[in-house]
């Protein structure tokens, strides 16, 4: 990337098109945004943009992730539908969010999963849960699977302990290493403007007074423009073994996602169909992470009486494995209807129609996720143990499988956008 590319504004074409691609219309939707400037104190979309005023492709990407779809600016927007420039921010930035999924996923052969996601989601989601209820049928006796099971390991009656534990390793860790490469595309591509930098820092020095270009030579580290440069400058910053690390962007970044800041619309919160905003939308994404949070210590708590304590599964109602798990599941429950009550009620113009499916199919998985291990606890002491297990560990199969390539990766993306515009404002 040249310095000019860099530093140079796009100029934006008032009238949109209506074949205009999806990278197209969200340049020429922000360049009207920059010189606008209305929406800058909605969330840090504005602000970045102008910080990025080339827009770039890369520059895109990074400004559709770090975007958490508020809707804010739709509805205080001048120049939105009827205005004749058209300007929904909203909906441009979710469809080229979307397709940077697909352009860092990987492995690449696997993100056409992002082109049918709602019926590949589907699809991926029948075919564990089948296959983890179709082996437990073929291996498992019927008077064992359909007996009623009380005592600790009864879990490991229907499906082994190894099993489970093959099972979700390999599953899970396919599914980090590919979040880990495709984050890592992500980042490094939208990592912001670093060269024109590098450019401007290599051209010559002209002399004001003089009209010529200064000398080249560097100065010596005795003079004391040489201290100044070894001990202060950004170039020894960067280069020295014991420099100290600049903390502030990590830790703006993870106030910023953990808060969601970008989901209080600059205050008042997200809108929706009708009636005025509300922080719902950002209540029910803590819900559901604290949930999924709560879970995950459960497991590792689970983990911890089988290995440590030498006590097998299913644990007392009142053991701290099922007590974190019933909150954790009811609160993912709670978020996820939420959302779901929220996406049904929600205005269709803010958004973009090839997500749709995405979000309805990443909605329905932790749904059956949810509600099959909640069922196993309710009813783990009944003869339909065995069947509920299946189904549990064959939704969690397909949810792991599919975190990389469903709308469900958007953490990971948005967690790196956050990153990168907190040092930015932090240098």
């Amino acid at each position: 990337m040249t310095q000019a590319e860099t530093a140079a504004p796009a100029q934006p074409d008032p009238h949109p098109s209506p074949d205009a691609a999806p990278t197209a219309e969200a340049q020429r939707a922000l360049a009207i945004c920059n010189i606008c400037g209305y929406c800058n104190g909605l969330c840090a979309v504005f602000d970045a943009a102008r910080r990025r005023p080339a827009l770039t492709g890369a520059d895109l990407d990074h400004l559709a992730n770090l975007c958490h779809g508020c809707r804010s600016c739709l509805y205080d927007c001048q120049y939105a539908p009827p205005h004749a420039f058209a300007v929904n921010i909203p909906q441009a930035l979710a469809r080229v969010r979307w397709r940077s999924y697909a352009a860092h996923a990987w492995p690449p052969a696997l993100a056409r999963l992002f082109q049918r996601n709602g019926w590949a989601a589907a699809l991926v989601a029948l075919l564990s849960i089948l296959a983890v209820v179709g082996g437990v049928l073929a291996v498992t006796p019927a008077e064992v699977l359909f007996a009623r099971h009380q005592a600790p390991g009864a879990f490991y009656r229907i499906v082994p302990h190894a099993v489970m534990v093959a099972g979700g390793v390999l599953s899970l860790g396919w599914s980090v290493l590919a979040i880990a490469v495709a984050t890592w595309r992500f980042a490094r591509r939208t990592r912001g403007p670093r060269s024109a930098d590098k450019t401007a820092a290599a051209a010559p020095i002209t002399d004001r007074r003089s009209g010529r270009a200064a000398s080249s030579r560097a100065p010596t580290a005795s003079s004391p423009a040489g201290r100044r440069t070894h001990r202060s400058s950004p170039e020894h910053a960067a280069s020295s073994p014991c420099r100290r690390i600049d903390w502030r962007g990590p830790v703006m970044a993870a106030r910023a996602l953990i808060r969601l800041d970008n989901l209080r619309g600059g205050g008042p919160g997200c809108h929706e169909r009708a009636g005025p905003p509300s922080h719902w939308r950002r209540r029910l994404h803590h819900s559901l992470l604290a949930g999924l949070l709560l879970c995950f210590a459960a497991t590792l708590t689970a983990l911890g009486y089988h290995q440590l304590l030498d006590r097998a599964a299913p644990y007392p109602l009142l053991s701290a494995p099922v007590l974190l798990g019933s909150v954790g599941g009811l609160m993912m429950l709670i978020g996820v209807l939420g959302l779901a009550w929220l996406r049904w009620r929600a205005d269709p113009a803010p958004l973009a129609a090839e997500t749709a499916g995405a979000d309805r199919a990443a909605l329905a998985l932790l749904l059956l996720v949810t509600g099959s291990g909640l069922a196993l606890l309710l009813w783990r002491a009944t003869p339909a143990m065995g069947l509920l297990l299946a189904l549990h560990l064959g939704a969690v199969l397909a949810l792991f499988l599919l975190l990389p390539y469903s709308r469900l990766i958007h953490g990971a993306y948005r967690g790196v956008a956050l990153l990168h515009d907190a040092q930015e404002r932090a240098r």
